[in-house]
């Protein structure tokens, strides 16, 4: 180590420019876009379709139903399979909030698993022990894109009579024994949000392989309207949750770039992985060998401030990104810790859940792993740095071992 200081004490910064941006755009896109544009058909016709077959295919997926985001493809998979007041669904205490609130709002239950610290995804074994009578459906979380074993979850629904909604919001190409994520399940949700890997700025699709849930999921998603059925009948009761001929224009063009995309992610983050696994409280992600290709949404490690010289996640972070280095905690607290749920039962009727005679209390649940990432592990790096070269991730590795071989300055 040829520098002496710590950049967040005055000294040389590992890297002075940034690293890559995104969203990644240009002709591709701007075709397209200015395509439908001019044609004056900006409402849900055909570049709507044909991303939604495009995606479907690029996922092993039989159909594609596009909505306006993630969190409504959640919750249209959910009453798809016929989710509704008082059912319990088992979903991972460490996601975006999502997953819960997709299930709050069809008026079901969400019941809180613990992750396994080794994937930051749910654990099974948690997951069986927290099914009871009510409970219907779980939600596995492919969590920055790694598969959850679908093999062991598909099991556990049979053996329990539950449906299986994948939340695949990371996921857009990860598969599992070559099949991909949001086609394991009854259904599948992806978004199509800003930071994801491809992005419209807002968007989400729902997979499945399944022709019935297919319907009634584009029935939901265009205000209840039947495929063939005249345009003022109203089949069921859905919502208006379409997506734009624009915005599948953009996606079209995202589409182009995603194969290599998720190649360069793929191996910049082996590379990361393989020379961080000799540095001493810096635990990276277990993978499955049937993990056959992984669309790595973030990269995830674990401080394990014991093995680090005693160094708190908020000062190891802040060092890194006095490195140059844009590193975050992620989430600081496990979904049932916001406040939103934590206060439930104050509304409506006191201790009861809308629709159903339910009583709940969050404020008393407890994943102990989850807490450990949220409070004091989880350091995580932003999908599009994975798009650089390999001299950027020689840059994030250099200012981890740098703050390693200088943590002394920070005590």
């Amino acid at each position: 180590m040829t520098t002496t200081k710590l950049a967040l004490q005055g000294g040389t910064p590992v890297r002075d420019r940034p690293f890559h941006g995104w969203p990644v755009f240009g002709e591709e896109e701007e075709s397209r876009l200015l395509q439908v544009f001019r044609s004056g058909k900006w409402w849900y016709g055909e570049t709507v379709r044909e991303f939604e077959r495009q995606f479907a295919a690029f996922q092993n997926a039989a159909y594609g139903v596009s909505c306006c985001n993630g969190t409504i493809a959640l919750q249209i998979a959910l009453a798809a399979v016929g989710i509704g007041p008082g059912d319990e669904v088992l979903v991972p205490a460490y996601t975006f909030i999502a997953t819960a609130s997709a299930v709050y709002t069809v008026n079901a239950i969400p019941v809180f698993v613990d992750i396994d610290p080794d994937t930051w995804n749910m654990n099974l074994d948690e997951a069986e022990k927290a099914i009871t009578p009510r409970t219907r459906a779980i939600m596995p979380v492919h969590f920055f894109g790694l598969p959850v074993d679908m093999d062991r979850v598909n099991a556990l629904a049979r053996k329990h009579g539950l449906k299986v909604v994948e939340d695949a919001a990371h996921c857009w190409g990860s598969q599992w024994r070559g099949k991909g994520m949001g086609a394991w399940g009854d259904l599948g949700g992806v978004s199509l949000q800003m930071s994801k890997n491809i992005t419209s700025g807002e968007g989400g699709i729902i997979l499945t392989d399944n022709t019935e849930y297919a319907k009634y999921a584009r029935s939901i998603s265009n205000c209840g309207r039947e495929e063939h059925g005249q345009w003022y009948d109203h089949a069921v009761i859905g919502g208006n949750y379409r997506l734009t001929e624009l915005q599948a224009a953009i996606l079209l063009g995202q589409m182009t770039r995603l194969e290599e995309q998720t190649q360069r992610r793929a191996e910049n983050a082996d590379y990361l992985t393989a020379k961080l696994a000799d540095v001493p409280g810096i635990k990276t992600v277990r993978s499955d060998p049937r993990v056959t290709r992984r669309a790595w949404h973030g990269y995830g490690m674990r401080l394990i401030s014991d093995e680090f010289g005693g160094l708190r996640r908020d000062k190891f972070i802040a060092a890194l990104q006095a490195e140059g280095v844009p590193a975050s905690p992620c989430y600081l607290w496990p979904v049932y810790k916001n406040k939103g749920f934590l206060e439930l039962k104050r509304k409506g009727e006191p201790g009861h859940w809308p629709f159903c005679d339910v009583e709940i209390d969050y404020g008393k649940v407890f994943c102990p792993a989850a807490e450990r990432l949220c409070a004091d592990e989880a350091v995580v790096l932003p999908q599009q740095l994975l798009l650089g070269d390999r001299a950027d991730m020689d840059d994030v590795v250099q200012a981890i071992r740098k703050v390693q071989d200088l943590q002394h300055e920070l005590a």
